[in-house]
């Protein structure tokens, strides 16, 4: 089984050209870093796992697409992924061009992780409703694949409208980079991922087992075959019994979270998690 990595840069934490390259030496899998554009100083909306604090990485966090195509110019194997990339908040044109850029760039190892967020001031500063959120991510990441894919596209929605254009580079990776939705379970999620998606990121990876006939099930209902789905558990804080657990499901692949430290901090964890590699 894979063993990949997340890790909350901020401008204080390891940089990620040290921390890509470390990281493909020891032979992880894939390197994936979030999004947050700002954090309004004025927010009301509660953290996702409840109160108002917010740890300090997340207004430090830097531009996942810069920091990836940095870090794709010193490898050449470790694949390179946002773990997740707010979409809403970005207009499906200029994100298309950045992660085509990043995969021409990093010769086809970008997968583009996406969420729905949670923060109602930072979306609204987007002029985003939170309510349409969802609708939105659709749109955006159908938007995205037309630029991606087709020479001349065009996309006509609620919420994107674009004549016939062009749009250049395309990603190197046929039909575009893998498309992933981060987020718990459930019916909302499920039907998303069978639809337009190429995978589930569970975060934390809790609860695995029980919602994998629930996908399959969304998969079936769209016609879709579920075999071609990934599911890698995300932001897991590892030890063998969980892994192999894993592997039992027949994952192929898990993200281990770690700290958003300084390199003196981070290296000995890495090395930690060396440990697990087959």
């Amino acid at each position: 089984m894979d063993l990949g990595l997340t890790v909350h840069l901020t401008d204080r934490s390891i940089d990620v050209r040290h921390l890509a390259v470390e990281a493909e030496e020891r032979g992880f899998s894939s390197l994936w870093i979030p999004e947050h554009t700002h954090i309004p100083a004025d927010r009301q909306t509660p953290i996702p796992q409840g109160g108002m604090d917010l740890a300090d990485e997340y207004p430090r966090s830097p531009d996942p697409y810069a920091s990836l195509a940095a870090a794709a110019a010193l490898t050449s194997r470790i694949r390179l992924g946002t773990g997740v990339a707010l979409v809403a908040q970005h207009h499906p044109i200029n994100l298309a061009k950045s992660t085509a850029t990043v995969d021409a760039l990093s010769n086809g190892r970008f997968s583009l992780g996406i969420g729905y967020g949670w923060n109602v001031e930072e979306m609204a500063h987007h002029g985003v409703e939170f309510n349409s959120r969802r609708a939105r991510v659709r749109e955006h990441i159908l938007a995205v694949r037309a630029l991606w894919t087709e020479e001349t596209a065009e996309f006509h929605g609620e919420f994107v409208d674009f004549s016939p254009s062009w749009s250049w580079p395309k990603p190197v990776q046929a039909g575009g980079p893998r498309v992933y939705i981060g987020g718990g379970a459930g019916p909302k999620m499920f039907a998303a991922v069978a639809e337009y998606a190429d995978g589930w990121l569970p975060v934390g990876g809790a609860g695995v087992r029980a919602a994998l006939g629930d996908l399959q099930a969304a998969c079936e209902e769209r016609g879709r075959d579920p075999g071609e789905l990934d599911v890698i558990p995300f932001g897991t804080l590892p030890d063998a019994g969980k892994l192999e657990y894993y592997a039992g499901l027949g994952i192929t692949e898990v993200v281990l979270r770690l700290p958003s430290a300084p390199r003196d901090e981070v290296l000995p964890v890495l090395d930690e998690f060396t440990g697990y590699l087959d």
